[in-house]
């Protein structure tokens, strides 16, 4: 942005703008509640002037405990699958939706190194979930993405674009020819 001082990567920022914008037109409200990416996507949304009336909340739950008393994850998911896993991703975006007035909801949770990983679940992997407002919770998005290993500042800022794109209102599909 050349008009706009910003704290963030430049891509990050405009990334932001548009899902601002996007998400103003559609009169939608959103939320993000993060661990991995420890607020980047708020504090993202946040350097837009004028987000608040878009943006509504934000949960950073970086610790399980963190997930299981501000988001009611329960810890027999985490337990059974893990802190990074769809289960818990969706129990985080749930959580968020019921604990906001937000119309769509994105949840991150990852490894973003440099430790932590394991063959199963390599550094980088992160999963996300989308849970909107008024839509059954059986379809619910959730998505598992490994992203390459820029060291931890990558995969955070990776990880931050990507639930950005999740927060992006979808556009209809254009009629055949």
């Amino acid at each position: 942005m050349t008009d706009m001082a910003t704290l963030l990567p430049v891509e990050l920022a405009e990334k932001a703008r548009a899902v601002i914008e996007a998400n103003r037109a559609a009169g939608r409200r959103i939320a993000i509640a993060e661990s991995c990416t420890g607020g980047i996507v708020a504090a993202a949304l946040t350097e837009i002037p004028g987000s608040s009336d878009v943006f509504e909340a934000s949960f950073v739950t970086y610790a399980d405990e963190a997930k299981m008393s501000l988001l009611g994850v329960h810890e027999g998911i985490i337990d059974t699958f893990g802190a990074v896993s769809p289960a818990v991703a969706w129990a985080m975006a749930l959580g968020a939706l019921k604990h906001s007035n937000a119309d769509v909801v994105v949840a991150i949770t990852g490894i973003a190194g440099p430790g932590g990983g394991s063959e199963l679940k390599p550094v980088g992997t992160v999963v996300f979930a989308r849970a909107e407002r008024g839509v059954d919770p059986d379809e619910l998005d959730a998505d598992q993405k490994l992203f390459a290993n820029r060291g931890r500042a990558g995969i955070r800022l990776q990880a931050a674009l990507w639930a950005l794109e999740l927060l992006l209102p979808e556009t209809p599909a254009s009629p055949a020819p």
